[in-house]
């Protein structure tokens, strides 16, 4: 298993533990989701946070 699909996974679980419930709620299990997917996309090296980071800088 990849580091993204990990990281998505460990996302959506987080964010069932801390929202079970109402329509909000579930969207927030969607926003930490897409943050573990941000994050293991990254672990990948499918994204470059360097380049991000970087622009900011100058």
């Amino acid at each position: 298993m990849k580091n993204t699909h990990i990281a998505l996974l460990v996302g959506l679980v987080l964010g069932a533990a801390l929202a079970f419930g109402t329509f909000s709620q579930f969207f927030l299990v969607l926003v930490f989701g897409a943050i573990g997917l941000a994050v293991g996309l990254v672990l990948d090296g499918r994204i470059d946070i360097r380049g991000i980071t970087d622009r900011t800088r100058r």
